[in-house]
């Protein structure tokens, strides 16, 4: 192997290692002084509880430390508690036809798997278990209609008197068991809610309107399978009237979700649908009518009114949520639709909520209903209890068509429909051991469900080997600590490793004494403290640099370094001397005793050139260089240098012709035929050079060259020489005669070519300037006209006198 490979796994090996102990590294700085504390840092972290384990120096907190890093260094006995989930109760998700004969109570019907759990938690591992729903097929339903009847709802209430027979035939086609009840709201009965006078408390409306007195809230009716019971009760309401816009709604949700009793509720799904048509008052809004004292979210039904209104203030809507969440109670939000915008933001507060748009006169309930129901039954939310101080909680989620969600979504699944199942992994994981140390229990739950699945948590606070601790033990200076775990855990006011000091006695020059080492006035060798009048050593800031003896004279970091590596990273160091791994020797391990890398390709040592030390090549001849001794720069190559021998000794021709028998007989020479019978590279185990060289008469001869494993050298070489044939005379000659006379005939072309193009531009000029050659007469001095004329004088007299 390569040198450099070997130092680059070497160097790998060590950062390994101090990356090991860098992990472990939390435990030692936790400054663990038992095992209880030592398994609350980290789960990596354990505790040896072998009682040689320490060395003479160390501290009692060295026991706590990386569980590996304790194997290396040969404890045997390691505290490593682990946690673990027990499943307590698994009854199956029940698979149930509502057009079966067998009809279930809804206490046996089970859509969570599993419902109990034991959890054992240590800090830092978390716990992971795993979680089943499958909605089941006609699931009982019960549902609450609440409604406004201030004024402004008197047409609503003409269309909901008949609510009852058509709700529940439509609700028939989703569950064989489904229960309906009623109750009404408007305001508090107080100043400004209400105009408090005689006449108004009696009819608080105008314009001869027969109206009902004003109230906060009335349970009308009872949780029903009776439609017709309903619709009769619901008929024989009214309206009412109050001053501000604002309702009392508040108060009459949290009345509807305490009082399950009064309402009749069941645990099945629980729907609540509220409808108004105006906003809502909540907490602060009822210092208006001098109201202070907050909503206490208890029952108040009297005569099934609300009797408390005036004297306790509207709930907040964290206070409604967590009641609403608590009773499993789902709400539908059936508002007209300009208060749609108010009542969206409620719906984003309130888990399993949801919100319609109701018509101007509610005849579109029933469809916004049935709407909100499988709008709310098509999510499952998972929510858990308060969780102990120092637990956390996440989930993963795994719903339908492989859609899996994490963080935020790992608790819910969409678009369920009956029948279908989805799963939940479930993560828990505890920081730190909670005072006291007892199980808790917490529940995780689908929001608007009735069933839950119980969490036990146990913590594992301390080491099982705590409780086979020796109280007052001998071991511990005369009883001054528990024996436990392999250690003294000391009592109150006693300290070191044995419990041997006071507090109050830590230091005297007595104690010091024992703390120097003979010949010298450095307390602990200045890298520790004396406790007790023995050596505590310093701990460094890199864990993995450990000062150590009687008087904290040793360490294990300041040993011989090769390559930038303690002890050549081949060693441990121990009290500032290296001790060598196998094969390895020298101050800083750096000499290997490993020859592998010292082989050359043919099997030998160094090529037979050198020695082998510390897995290194001594070439003796200095022109040899290379990690086997293989490479010389000054050489001639080797073709080059065996070129003459071998030509004297297959040819008998070259320089050395004359001495060859005496200087070439070095090497055994063997003939070949032709070319490709000469051996080659794949067919030897050893280096092969194959060589082609030209002898003074141009002829080329080939050969190969090797040094064989047993040290013989041996030429092959081809016996015929490769000789260049002569040249053919009588082709060159004609050849030449052929260049000259086409070169001849070329430059007879391009002379005609040259002298037809001048003819041509000449013949053409002289056309050009004889059709400009035309004579002109006006302007030719020597013309003269041959036409004369003459006048006749009397010629135009003799005309006048006739």
């Amino acid at each position: 192997m390569d040198l450099r490979l070997l130092l680059i796994a070497a160097l790998s090996a060590a950062l390994s290692g101090s990356w090991a102990q860098q992990d472990g590294s939390i435990c030692i700085k936790a400054n663990a002084q038992s095992c209880g504390e030592c398994i609350q840092v980290s789960e990596i972290c354990g505790w040896c509880t072998d009682e040689t384990f320490l060395s003479e120096g160390e501290s009692k907190s060295a026991r706590c430390d990386d569980v590996s890093y304790l194997k290396k260094k040969n404890c045997n006995n390691i505290e490593n508690p682990r946690g673990r989930t027990d499943v307590i109760q698994n009854k199956s998700v029940t698979i149930r036809n509502k057009d079966g004969n067998i009809k279930l109570k809804p206490e046996e019907i089970t859509q969570i798997q599993p419902q109990k759990l034991k959890v054992t938690l240590r800090s830092g591992e978390p716990q992971t278990l795993d979680l089943k729903f499958k909605r089941a097929e006609d699931y009982p339903i019960d549902l609450y209609y609440l409604m406004d009847l201030s004024f402004s709802m008197k047409d609503d209430l003409e269309n909901v008197k008949n609510l009852g027979t058509h709700l529940m035939r439509e609700m028939r086609e989703i569950t064989s068991d489904f229960r309906i009840g009623f109750g009404s709201f408007v305001e508090k009965t107080v100043m400004p809610y209400i105009s408090t006078t005689p006449a108004r408390l009696i009819n608080p409306c105008s314009n001869n309107e027969n109206c009902t007195s004003p109230f906060s809230y009335k349970n009308v009716l009872k949780l029903t399978s009776n439609g017709e019971k309903f619709n009769d009760l619901v008929s024989k309401q009214q309206i009412s009237g109050n001053l501000d816009s604002p309702e009392g709604g508040f108060d009459a949700i949290m009345q509807v979700a305490v009082c399950e009793e009064q309402i009749g509720w069941r645990n099945v799904t629980r729907l609540l649908v509220f409808s108004t048509d105006a906003g809502f008052h909540f907490a602060g809004d009822g210092k208006l009518g001098g109201i202070v004292l907050p909503n206490d979210g208890k029952c108040h039904l009297e005569n099934d009114v609300y009797s408390m209104s005036h004297y306790y203030d509207y709930p907040s809507i964290a206070h409604l949520v967590q009641k609403l969440s608590d009773h499993n109670i789902q709400t539908i939000f059936a508002v007209t639709e300009e208060f749609q915008p108010v009542y969206q933001e409620l719906k984003n507060l309130i888990p399993k909520s949801a919100v319609g748009t109701l018509s101007s006169n509610s005849s579109n309930v029933i469809k916004l209903i049935i709407d909100a129901y499988n709008s709310l039954s098509s999510e499952v939310i998972l929510e858990n209890s308060k969780l102990p101080e120092g637990v956390s909680i996440s989930y993963k989620a795994f719903c339908k068509n492989g859609v899996q969600g994490t963080e935020d979504n790992g608790r819910k699944c969409t678009n369920i429909s009956i029948g279908d199942e989805v799963s939940f992994k479930i993560s828990i994981e505890s920081q730190k051991c909670p005072s006291g140390g007892k199980p808790e229990v917490i529940t995780v739950k689908p929001l608007g469900f009735n069933e839950e699945v119980s969490i036990e948590l146990n913590f594992i606070c301390d080491c099982e080997c705590a409780k086979k601790g020796e109280p007052n033990s001998p071991k511990c200076h005369g009883g001054n600590g528990i024996f436990e775990c392999g250690a003294c855990k000391c009592n109150e006011g006693r300290i070191g490793r044995e419990c041997e000091c006071s507090k109050d006695e830590v230091r005297s020059d007595d104690l010091d004494a024992n703390c120097r080492k003979p010949n010298s006035t450095d307390i602990c060798s200045n890298n520790g403290e004396c406790l007790c009048g023995t050596c505590e050593c310093k701990k460094r800031e890199n864990p993995a640099e450990v000062y150590s003896g009687k008087y904290c004279e040793c360490d294990n970091f300041n040993c011989d370094r090769s390559g930038n590596l303690l002890c050549g990273g081949h060693g441990r160091c121990e009290c500032r001397k290296c001790i060598c791994d196998a094969n390895y020797t020298g101050n800083a391990c750096e000499c290997s005793l490993d020859e592998s890398t010292c082989l050359a390709k043919n099997g030998q040592l160094c090529n037979g050139r050198g020695k082998c030390e510390c897995g290194i090549c001594k070439c003796e001849d200095p022109k040899f260089q290379g990690p086997t001794c293989e490479v010389c720069p000054t050489c001639p190559g080797v073709c080059t240098e065996h070129k003459d021998c071998v030509q004297c000794r297959a040819f008998g021709d070259g320089e050395k012709k004359e001495m060859c028998q005496k200087e070439c007989s070095y090497f055994n020479l063997i003939k070949v035929k032709e070319r490709k019978d000469l051996p080659q590279p794949t067919d030897q185990s050893f280096p092969l050079t194959h060589c082609k060289e030209k002898d003074a008469n141009d002829c080329w001869f080939y050969y190969t060259y090797a040094i064989t494993k047993n040290s013989t050298k041996e030429v092959f070489v081809v016996e015929k020489l490769d000789c260049p044939s002569g040249p053919d005379i009588i082709p060159i000659v004609a050849g030449v005669v052929a260049g000259i006379v086409l070169i001849g005939l070329a430059l007879l072309l391009i002379w005609k070519l040259l002298m037809i193009i001048h003819d041509r531009r000449e013949f053409a000029k002289f056309e050009k300037e004889k059709m400009n050659a035309k004579w002109d007469t006006q302007g030719n001095p020597i013309y003269k006209s041959p036409i004369n004329q003459f006048h006749n004088p009397s010629y135009g007299n003799k005309a006048a006198a006739l």
